[in-house]
């Protein structure tokens, strides 16, 4: 059997490693933090799944093509809707105690959502009860140190992938940086990552610290294709206070409201759904509403909601309202938007499979095409459950898919220290985007390209700012993330500006607005570009081409 190389401690990075070490291959799982430490630890809002007799996969799919806006992949989201409950079935099984009613399993309804098909845990407490019950799982499959025998798992905590390893074409394992700064070789079969998003890009996040990008920083240096890196998804409603802790969806699912300045309920003016239409518009009309009244918070308005109700079913956000001095059951409280959820990422086929044959990627570091240009709330749990499962399934099977590479334009340069992204274009549409770098670089601030990011590349984007933001970006320099030496934070930052710098070139190159992708520059959707972009360090290419038939 194989030896497998798992990066990352998430649902996708978890149930992937018990998978495989289930199927009988030697295992290893490797975690920049402690084992917990995960975006999924965090996750409020529930896992969506056709699960009731009332429901159906057809309308699941049906509400995840339309939050996405035109750019799903139907044949990913067919894969994650019909796929998905049996998922969902597992995790019970693994220990998950989703809430109960009367009726059975409780369901909640979401934004963009046509059913109520949402289940939580611990009200509002559902990644961190996902988590525990797998890290539990993981742990008992642990292995003492020593040789990895078949069907054996080991655990290294506090080990960051500071690089891929390729050789001959194919991903033989990776670099890995303990606490001392040094670099260690995990050599591997197959590699699947699962690192998570990098909501640290931004300066206003629901993320944690650990959420920095490494694996689709480390893809792309190693060579795989990577796409949709425009569309990231910024949450409608973080607390406005220190920290910007997330203010589930599942809130207004329940019935409470976004009020500006004026006590007035702006949503209805915007869409048919108000508080609950899809979160690139919500999150759009707050900021808009925000900048009326001079960057003050809108507040959301949960008094209609009895208290015994919110601090049963949202004890989370509840406890974090107490924290800030706040309470949401007699007053409305300040929300604004965050950076949330990122639906670019490597580019996979349906298996997890990349464009680099040996490279797998599960969870928010893949872009499936299940998400198209505006992800459905509560559907990342799911992915990384289905997704996984199915990478590990995958990984007996014979060869590897053949990625074919067509470009679109010239040969895209290496850039400042070798991991730019210089002379892209963006297919159809014929703008050539050169990020600014400059020969006389100073050392990337993590604080000034969050802030960078944010103004240029955030909510709303513009083509003067996102090139004002290029030019930044390419005044700076990280250190090499595969060297001796650096810190965790030093690599970490190396990551993020490689990751800044490719986002605002593909933002810069989709001349258009379409789901969380808005330019004010170009405020409307233009059907010609209704197609992924895949980016690669030598080229570029219809995400349609990254994998032939």
């Amino acid at each position: 059997m194989a030896s497998v190389l798992v990066v990352g401690s998430g649902l996708a990075g978890l149930l992937a490693a018990v998978r495989a070490t289930d199927a009988g291959h030697r295992v290893t799982l490797v975690t920049k933090g402690a084992l917990p430490e995960s975006n999924t630890l965090y996750a409020q809002g529930g896992i969506a799944a056709a699960l009731f007799p009332d429901d159906s996969t057809e309308a699941h799919i049906e509400d995840t093509l339309r939050a996405g806006a035109g750019l799903n992949d139907p044949e990913a989201v067919r894969v994650l809707c019909t796929e998905g409950p049996g998922r969902v079935r597992d995790l019970i099984r693994f220990g998950v105690d989703f809430d109960h009613d009367e009726s059975g399993l409780r369901r909640g309804l979401e934004a963009a959502h046509s059913r109520s098909r949402v289940l939580h845990a611990g009200g509002d407490a559902t990644g961190a009860a996902i988590e525990t019950a797998l890290v539990a799982t993981v742990r008992r499959r642990g292995t003492r140190p020593g040789p990895l025998r078949a069907g054996s798992l080991r655990i290294r905590e506090h080990s960051m992938l500071a690089d891929l390893v390729v050789e001959h074409g194919r991903v033989a394992g990776a670099l890995v940086a303990g606490s001392d700064g040094v670099c260690r070789l995990v050599d591997a079969d197959t590699v699947i990552l699962a690192t998570g998003g990098a909501g640290a890009l931004y300066r206003y996040t629901t993320n944690p610290h650990v959420a920095t990008g490494d694996g689709v920083a480390a893809a792309w240096r190693a060579g795989a294709a990577v796409a949709d890196l425009e569309f990231y998804q910024f949450h409608p409603t973080a607390l406005a206070v220190p920290g910007t802790p997330l203010v589930s969806e599942a809130v207004r699912g329940e019935g409470a409201v976004l009020r500006n300045r004026r006590g007035e309920r702006f949503m209805l003016a915007v869409h048919p759904d108000a508080e609950l239409a899809p979160r690139d518009v919500v999150a759009r009309a707050i900021a808009t509403e925000m900048a009326a009244q001079g960057g003050e918070p809108v507040r959301l308005d949960a008094t209609s909601l009895p208290r015994s109700t919110l601090e049963s079913r949202f004890p989370t956000i509840t406890a974090a309202c107490q924290a800030a001095g706040l309470d949401w059951a007699d007053t409305p409280v300040p929300v604004a938007p965050a950076a949330h959820y990122w639906m670019g990422g490597v580019v996979t086929d349906l298996w997890g499979r990349s464009t680099l044959p040996g490279l797998f990627a599960v969870g928010e570091v893949a872009r499936t095409g299940a998400h198209g240009a505006n992800r459905l709330a509560s559907n990342s749990l799911l992915e990384a459950a289905v997704f996984a499962d199915r990478a590990v399934r995958a990984l007996d099977a014979d060869g590897w898919p053949p990625a074919q590479v067509t470009p679109h334009s010239r040969a895209a340069g290496h850039g400042a220290a070798g991991h730019g992204a210089a002379g892209l274009r963006a297919a159809g549409h014929g703008a050539v985007i050169e990020p600014v770098v400059s020969p006389a670089t100073t050392f990337v601030r993590r604080d000034r390209l969050a802030d960078v990011m944010w103004e240029h590349a955030g909510v709303h984007r513009f083509g003067d700012g996102l090139r004002m933001a290029s030019a930044a970006l390419g005044g700076w320099h990280g250190v090499d993330p595969a060297a001796d030496g650096p810190s965790v934070a030093e690599r970490e930052d190396a990551n993020l500006l490689l990751l800044a710098r490719l986002t605002v070139a593909a933002a810069l190159a989709r001349e258009e607005s379409r789901g969380a992708h808005h330019r004010d520059d170009f405020p409307h959707a233009d059907p010609s570009l209704a197609q992924s972009v895949t980016w690669a360090r030598h080229s570029l290419y219809s995400a349609e081409e990254a994998f032939a038939c």
